[in-house]
């Protein structure tokens, strides 16, 4: 569920509005705008994470329940039905590289509708839509974080360096990552605002491409057809963090690749929302 315009701090929109007015002419100026509020933006998005289990018992732990009982379930099923050789190093494998996708695939999939949702907030408050991206993105931030942090400390009891793994060699991989989960689904959810059978389509491409990557799977399964992942942008997003949390290697080629494409990507996707952001009241 969305903030509504209440759970907006109202002495900080005035500032908000006067920073992206002279902001909003250049990718940079948005960045600025970004830094400059981050308090407000993470301030609500913080407020939507508590509101999610708010009348439970164990809170936000059932993020990582929820994970930790999925992947026993699925490496029991797929540990039998690809005779594994080694279990634990299979259950590991598939936990943190299905922890990753669930967390990149709800934030694609909630991304067509941002806007659409946000509609009276966009057209009341007049804050600009960068807002509502930057707010969608901490929430989902948020909810990867403590995800993730609690499946590792659960796989830990089968693999006792994940967690050494992460600290040493994994942060440039969780940074990667963390900005991929940005720009994509902005992008995602302008063609969204603009094209609404785009809804549609978005959750069958996730499907594919959950199929079609070695998630449930090892990478070696593919054989002659591992050049597939090569050309799987979903799944080289979150790999060369994966790899580097399991295997304890630093992965510097495939992050600076990673980063390159990052840092394209952001620009892109902050440039395309500056020429939308005049009719986007309009589309919604």
């Amino acid at each position: 569920m969305n903030q509504s315009p209440s759970s907006i701090p109202h002495n900080h929109i005035p500032d908000l509005l006067k920073l992206w007015q002279l902001s909003q002419q250049s990718p940079w100026g948005q960045l600025r705008f970004a830094w400059h509020s981050r308090r407000v933006w993470w301030f609500t998005a913080t407020a939507r994470t508590k509101a999610r289990y708010v009348r439970t018992k164990l809170g936000n732990l059932w993020l990582g329940l929820t994970n930790l009982l999925s992947i026993a379930a699925l490496a029991a099923v797929y540990g039998t039905v690809f005779k594994v050789e080694n279990f634990r190093e299979y259950a590991v494998y598939l936990g943190v590289g299905l922890v990753l996708w669930n967390s990149l695939s709800g934030a694609i999939g909630s991304a067509p509708q941002l806007f659409e949702q946000n509609r009276d907030s966009i057209n009341n408050i007049n804050l600009p839509p960068l807002f509502y991206a930057l707010e969608e993105w901490a929430f989902q931030l948020q909810t990867f974080l403590q995800s993730f942090a609690m499946v590792l400390l659960g796989l830990t009891l089968l693999q006792h360096s994940l967690l050494l793994n992460v600290l040493v060699y994994g942060l440039p991989g969780i940074l990667n990552f963390a900005v991929f989960l940005f720009w994509l689904p902005l992008l995602v959810c302008l063609v969204g605002a603009r094209f609404k059978d785009f809804y549609q389509l978005v959750p069958i491409v996730l499907q594919l491409v959950f199929l079609l990557s070695p998630i449930l799977y090892m990478k070696s399964n593919l054989g002659s057809m591992n050049w597939i992942t090569s050309l799987n942008p979903l799944y080289n997003s979150f790999s060369p963090l994966r790899d580097s949390v399991i295997h304890g290697h630093p992965a510097v080629h495939a992050n600076l690749i990673q980063l390159i494409s990052n840092l394209i990507g952001l620009y892109v996707s902050l440039v395309f929302l500056r020429k939308e952001r005049k009719i986007l009241p309009f589309l919604v």
